[in-house]
C-alpha cells in the first residue's frame, strides 16, 4: 500500500486585521496605512493576513466596533477560517473580554502583537528582561479574564471555589515578578551609567542612531562599520542595542550605537521597560535620525520619533542630523517632481544628509557632517 504523506509543520495562523479611526485618536495617518503597518507586524510575527476590516467612529465602543461591523467581523471569521483577530489599538480588558465572548476566537491587540515580535527578537539578557517586564505589566490588569469561569458571580452550587483566591495569587505572583524585573533592570541602568562615565573619561565621542522601525538603521551601521547586524525588510529586525567603533579616513574615531526602532502607538509600558536602553541616547554627542525617504508616511514617522524623543527628554535639535535613507529607491521623476515638496516637513532642518545605506552612497558626506558636528559641540563645551 502506498504510504500517505503526513504534514508535520504547523500552518501560519490566519489573521483578520481590525482598525477603528476615531476623532482625536493616536494614529497620525489614515486607518488604511495604519492597518498596512499592522499587517507587516502580523507577518513579522508569523501570521498570514487573510482579511482586513475598518470603521470610522466618533469613539470606540465596549466592543471596539459598532454592532454592524462586529457582525461583519463574525462573518469574515467564518468565511476566512481565521484563527485570530488582531486589533490596531490597545484594547481595554473589558473590550478584550467582550470581543472574545462575541467572536469565540483568539483576540489580540497591537500592544500584544508588538510584545510578541519583541519577545522573538530579544537576544541579550537585558533585552529579554525588558520585554518580560512589559509583558507582565500588560498582563496584570487582564488577569481577571483568565479566571472568569471560577469567579463568584453569585451564591449556590457551582459558583464556590478557588476563583478569587487563584486570581489574587496570580496577581501577587505577577506583581512580585514585576518588582524583581525592575530591580534587575535598575542594575542594568547602573552598569550602563558607569560605562558611560568611563567613556566620557576616555574622551571617545558617542553617536547614536535613532529612527522609525525599518528605516534602515542596522543597514547603515553595517555599511559604516561592517558590524554584521541582521538587517531585514521586517519591522524590528533588530532589538538589542549594538555599539561599534568607527574610524574615518582622516583617523577620527567615535562610537556608533544602534537603538531600538520606534513605531506609532508604541505601548507606554514598552517605552518604560526599554528606558535603560534608550538612556544610551542621553550620553550621545550626536544623534543620527535615520528616515526612510521613500515611505509615504515619512513625515508622520518623523513626528512619531520626535514625540518619543521629547517624551524621553532627548529632544535636543542641536545635536541631530537627519539622514534621508533609501534614496536609491527613488525614481528620477520622484526626485524632480513634487515628491520632495511632500517631504518638506522632513527636510526642514539645518543638517540633512541624503544616503543609500544599502548601496553605500553618501556615506563619506555623512561621516564628514558627523565629525563637523562633533567638533562644533566639543567647541561649545570648551573642550
Amino acid at each position: 500500500m502506498p504510504k500517505t504523506a503526513v504534514e508535520t509543520h504547523l500552518r501560519p495562523e490566519r489573521a483578520i486585521l481590525v482598525g477603528v479611526e476615531t476623532r482625536g485618536g493616536r494614529s497620525l495617518w489614515p486607518i488604511e496605512d495604519s492597518l498596512e503597518e499592522l499587517g507587516m507586524l502580523a507577518r513579522t510575527a508569523g501570521a498570514e493576513v487573510v482579511s482586513t476590516l475598518s470603521q470610522r467612529l466618533a469613539k470606540q465602543t465596549n466592543t471596539y466596533l459598532g454592532k454592524g461591523k462586529l457582525d461583519e467581523l463574525k462573518y469574515l471569521r467564518d468565511t476566512t477560517e481565521a484563527d485570530v483577530a488582531i486589533f490596531d489599538d490597545e484594547l481595554t480588558p473589558t473590550q478584550q473580554r467582550n470581543l472574545e465572548g462575541a467572536l469565540s476566537t483568539k483576540v489580540i491587540d497591537r500592544t500584544a502583537l508588538i510584545l510578541d515580535v519583541f519577545a522573538g527578537r530579544a537576544q541579550t539578557r537585558e533585552g529579554r528582561l525588558q520585554v518580560e517586564l512589559a509583558q507582565h505589566e500588560y498582563m496584570l490588569p487582564r488577569l481577571a479574564g483568565q479566571w472568569s469561569h471560577l469567579e463568584r458571580l453569585g451564591g449556590g452550587i457551582g459558583t464556590r471555589g478557588p476563583g478569587e483566591t487563584q486570581l489574587e495569587t496570580d496577581r501577587r505572583l505577577v506583581r512580585n515578578r514585576i518588582q524583581k524585573l525592575k530591580r534587575e533592570l535598575e542594575q542594568v541602568r547602573t552598569h550602563r551609567s558607569l560605562y558611560r562615565r568611563r567613556r566620557e573619561r576616555e574622551g571617545v565621542p558617542v553617536v547614536a542612531l535613532v529612527g522609525y522601525t525599518n528605516a534602515g538603521k542596522s543597514t547603515l551601521l553595517n555599511a559604516l562599520s561592517d558590524a554584521g547586524v541582521a538587517a531585514e525588510d521586517k519591522l524590528f529586525s533588530t532589538l538589542d542595542p549594538v555599539t561599534r567603533r568607527i574610524r574615518t579616513a582622516n583617523g577620527r574615531a567615535f562610537l556608533l550605537t544602534d537603538t531600538v526602532g520606534f513605531i506609532q502607538k508604541l505601548p507606554p509600558a514598552l517605552v518604560a521597560a526599554f528606558r535603560a536602553t534608550l538612556e544610551e541616547l542621553e550620553g550621545a554627542d550626536v544623534v543620527l535620525h535615520v528616515i526612510d525617504i521613500t515611505h509615504q508616511n515619512a513625515a508622520e514617522q518623523v513626528q512619531v520619533v520626535n514625540e518619543m524623543l521629547a517624551e524621553l527628554q532627548l529632544d535636543d535639535e542641536a545635536s541631530r542630523i537627519l539622514v534621508l535613507n533609501k534614496v536609491d529607491l527613488l525614481s528620477n521623476d520622484e526626485m524632480t517632481d513634487g515628491y520632495t515638496q511632500r517631504l518638506q516637513a522632513v527636510v526642514d532642518h539645518d543638517r540633512v544628509v541624503v544616503v543609500s545605506a544599502a548601496r553605500e552612497w553618501g556615506l563619506e558626506g555623512l561621516l564628514s557632517a558627523t565629525v563637523d558636528l562633533l567638533d562644533y559641540r566639543r567647541g561649545q563645551r570648551g573642550l
